[in-house]
């Protein structure tokens, strides 16, 4: 699927400082504090939900409940989170509006700081605005309607396009997978419904941006995003949150579908504040033919839990997972990639990069699945990671399953240092140390940046040299 055109204009800020601000809370309806049935209800209410929905909220509670939180290293962080004390819904009661010039005033100055205007008049298709629990404003260009393309947040999906919506959602990913998954099933809303029609083809990105505003919040998007028989889209994520002295949970749900020669390239820029706790579940259905593509970047959180998947259930199907994790001080990325090879001659391509700063952290930690009923299956994984400081750690935790007949499953990890002689022959040139830093790291990820739309890829660059800012000494 090819990039965006070359003639955009505009550039997405992902300067770290540029999120970290906010506005008076003044919202309509609040769901208080902690979670209960009672909390569910009130949620389903606001949103004037049927049964049927309310009735998943409250059986996701229940599965919720009973699970217990993971058990491998990030156990002891996700101890710090306090369930009671989370608010799940906070909205400004306001119409989602459809022209800038409509959108309240406070939640217009946030998004005019992220460049939201500006992005969409530059080159998007289409944007999706989110604030806290709710989207805030949504807009598509006129052709796409035309051509039967759907673009709208989650609530709105599920009340105008039930037939659609109901047939594939929680199959991809389903509330039982995971403890938060459960907690999303239970409590979310926003996040985008995108349905592309057969042999359409989307030329410009359709995006989302997604902004907490609030403390002691959770924002719960949840997406899903359907490609019909030989459509093609692209999509991307940009995520920010100013920065709290407590602790702040995104936990989203994305599930994609590819039906049969479709292709699906989803791009993530997360930029979140270091208090964020980012625990996301996303997962692709590979149909015959069909190409699922997942491009992303940890940048910002204090712990992130992220691993894209792809399931390549008809034959041929392809998968693929570029990844940048930047892991600062008091951070830890750990983010990987999933393959599920359900059919014969299906592929999948992995290509992870990470940084570790400081005391940073960045783990990978990665799955390819091939069963003994596949053949003639290929899997390439490729991971690296560079160690700014002494104290600064990385990991790998793969794990292979190749059994049946013909398939093959090849796995590279390295791990470097930055080399003190280059930068020594950098400064020798006069370069100042910090420069020098920022020129070697985006040497090491610049194969992966290219991989990324040219509004963010500048801009990824740009926020490396403020991440470096520091990184030695």
């Amino acid at each position: 699927m090819e990039n965006p055109s070359d003639n955009t204009k505009e550039a997405l800020n992902l300067d770290r400082s540029v999120g970290d601000f906010k506005f008076a809370e003044d919202y309509a309806y609040d769901a208080g504090v902690g979670l209960t049935p009672e909390v569910i209800k009130y949620i389903s209410k606001v949103k004037e939900e049927d049964e049927w929905i309310t009735d998943f909220r409250l059986k996701a509670l229940e599965t919720f409940e009973k699970m217990p939180l993971p058990t491998h290293w990030a156990s002891k962080r996700l101890e710090e989170l306090d369930f009671s004390k989370i608010r799940y819904y906070l909205a400004k009661g306001a119409k989602k509006k459809r022209s800038w010039d409509e959108v309240p005033d406070d939640v217009k100055r946030t998004f005019e700081k992220l460049g939201v205007p500006e992005q969409e008049r530059a080159f998007l298709a289409g944007v999706e605005a989110q604030f806290d629990s709710e989207s805030a404003y949504s807009n598509m260009k006129e052709y796409l309607e035309k051509d039967g393309v759907i673009f709208v947040d989650s609530t709105e999906g599920l009340k105008k396009y039930p037939e659609i919506f109901r047939k594939y959602f929680g199959k991809v990913i389903p509330t039982s997978d995971n403890k938060f998954s459960a907690l999303n099933s239970a409590v979310f809303s926003g996040g985008s419904f995108i349905y592309v029609p057969k042999g359409v083809k989307v030329q410009q990105p359709l995006q989302a941006y997604f902004r907490i505003n609030a403390e002691n919040f959770g924002q719960f998007e949840r997406t899903l995003i359907i490609a019909d028989e030989g459509a093609e889209l692209m999509y991307m994520e940009g995520c920010t949150a100013p920065r709290f002295e407590t602790g702040t949970l995104h936990s989203a749900v994305v599930e994609l579908v590819a039906l049969k020669g479709a292709k699906i390239q989803y791009v993530t820029v997360q930029n979140w504040s270091d208090n964020v706790f980012n625990l996301v579940t996303k997962r692709g259905l590979a149909e015959e033919g069909a190409q699922i593509r997942w491009v992303d970047c940890n940048i910002g959180s204090g712990i992130t839990m992220k691993y894209p998947a792809v399931v390549l259930k008809g034959k041929q199907a392809k998968g693929e997972v570029i990844s940048i994790a930047l892991a600062n001080n008091k951070q830890h990325q750990d983010t990987g990639a999933k393959m599920i090879h359900l059919a014969d001659e299906t592929s999948s391509n992995v290509l992870s990069k990470s940084v570790s700063i400081g005391d940073g952290r960045a783990s990978y930690r990665g799955l390819v699945y091939m069963p003994e009923n596949v053949s003639n299956c290929k899997n390439n994984t490729e991971c690296d990671a560079l160690l700014i400081n002494s104290n600064s750690r990385t990991d790998t935790y793969p794990a292979v399953i190749c059994a049946g007949h013909n398939n093959s499953v090849q796995h590279e990890a390295s791990v470097s240092k930055l080399s003190e002689e280059q930068i020594f022959y950098m400064r020798q040139r006069g370069l100042p140390e910090a420069d020098a830093v920022s020129l070697s790291v985006n040497g090491f990820v610049n194969d992966l940046v290219k991989e990324f739309p040219m509004e963010y890829s500048v801009e990824l660059k740009r926020l490396i040299e403020l991440q470096m800012e520091g990184a030695v000494g």
